[in-house]
């Protein structure tokens, strides 16, 4: 089995920015150790970033939103991409619609995927679903990941678990915090 760790729209806009998602901060030096992991087990390392076009379909949703090339479609520094990393950019929610994602997990023979950063009930939902449908193996990390706090009043943490038990049950995806991920390499 090859596993790869894909970093999910920890871009400016939805850290702080356009879309500043408050919560998405905690996720931040657990994704930290997670990649420094990754690299160094030789697993690849996938960033799947908004990089929208004017007019895209999601700006009907949440308006205009890191544009392709922009400052607010860029990963913030934390988390920057490194060298012999992929970046796959998206214009839709899923990681896997219309973009190289399916051909880079086949090209690198990767069969399972661990989810880490935005929106558990959006856009991990939807590459979630599609990794399921491709027979790709998901953990989604419970402490790297999180849900659009503005969207809703209710409680970030009810609607984060309800999110992970969404994934485990209809995608079959294995949750596990970061510590559970990291010591089973």
């Amino acid at each position: 089995m090859t596993t790869a760790l894909l970093i999910v729209d920890m871009l400016h806009d939805f850290v702080g920015g356009t879309l500043a998602n408050p919560v998405s901060k905690q996720t931040i030096d657990p994704i930290a150790r997670l990649s420094e992991a990754a690299r160094s087990a030789g697993w690849p390392v996938v960033y799947s970033n908004d990089a929208h076009q004017q007019g895209d379909l999601e700006f009907e949703v949440f308006g205009e939103h890191a544009l392709a090339g922009s400052d607010g479609a860029a990963v913030i520094p934390e988390l920057a991409p490194t060298a012999g990393d992929v970046v796959v950019p998206k214009r839709f929610y899923s990681s896997f619609t219309q973009t190289d994602l399916d051909a880079t997990c086949r090209l690198h023979g990767i069969d399972h995927l661990v989810v880490v950063g935005q929106h558990t009930d959006c856009c991990c939902r939807h590459t979630t679903y599609d990794a399921f449908a491709r027979g790709i193996g998901v953990t989604v990390v419970s402490d790297a990941t999180c849900v659009f706090e503005p969207v809703d009043p209710a409680s970030v943490q009810d609607r984060q678990q309800a999110a992970l038990d969404y994934l485990s049950f209809y995608y079959h995806a294995r949750v596990a915090d970061t510590d559970t991920v990291l010591a089973q390499g």
